[in-house]
């Protein structure tokens, strides 16, 4: 498990940096003790989210911003 853990934007946006262009797992609490897990691959980062790359036969993106990992409703582990 990556420590991408911290308590603010930029910290965060810090330690995901090194990441882009790799890929990634991510798990994602939608609440009620549900959850979902995406292989994804970080593409770029912003002030206040990121972008990942779904590795499914879509290809589609999705964006995360810096307060879901703080809010700990997603997770990141290599």
């Amino acid at each position: 498990m990556l420590d991408i853990q911290g308590k603010s934007n930029d910290t965060i946006r810090k330690k995901i940096a090194p990441y882009i262009g790799k890929t990634v797992k991510i798990k994602c609490n939608l609440g009620r003790n549900k959850y979902e897990t995406y292989e994804a691959t970080i593409k770029k980062i912003y002030n206040f989210l990121f972008l990942v790359e779904m590795n499914d036969k879509n290809r589609s993106i999705k964006s995360f911003s810096y307060a879901d990992i703080i809010s700990k409703t997603i997770k990141i582990s290599e």
